[in-house]
């Protein structure tokens, strides 16, 4: 049998303050055509945003003084992907009509020839990219499994 993890299904992300985080990651995940829905877990009220190809989804957190630290274990950003660096454009300008921060787009060629990216940050620091779909990536998927 060959294994072959064929996507992410869900991520979960804790967070210190859910209607903050709520309001936060509606516009976010709106202007990225995610869906919405919630649902009960342990007890505890879940947000999840969705789309065709996994769930980004909203927990509360238990130590709710604790600011994110990138560099300690665990999660050190999450990386959207979009088709291309006209999305990524695009990204950046709605979010700024609804003032999410982001840094400007740009090519980041220490990563990649082609790697264009924004990089923003939810309310508790959590570290966010959009980053458009590179040739190097486009070719590991065409050329699977020889690659």
């Amino acid at each position: 049998m060959n294994i072959q993890v064929i996507g992410i299904d869900h991520v979960y992300v804790a967070v210190s303050d859910m209607k903050r985080s709520e309001d936060f990651y509606d516009n976010v995940m709106g202007i990225l055509g995610f869906k919405k829905n919630t649902f009960v877990n342990d007890g505890a009220a879940h947000i999840q945003f969705f789309n065709r190809h996994f769930g980004f989804v909203l927990r509360p957190s238990e130590q709710r003084e604790q600011v994110h630290d990138p560099l300690a274990p665990g999660l050190h950003h999450f990386c959207f992907r979009v088709e291309d660096t006209a999305t990524v454009d695009a990204i950046a300008a709605r979010f700024a009509a609804v003032g999410i921060q982001c840094s400007s787009p740009a090519f980041y060629p220490e990563y990649a020839p082609d790697y264009y990216a924004l990089f923003f940050a939810d309310p508790d620091g959590i570290r966010l990219e959009v980053t458009n779909y590179r040739e190097e990536r486009r070719r590991r998927f065409r050329e699977w499994p020889n690659v």
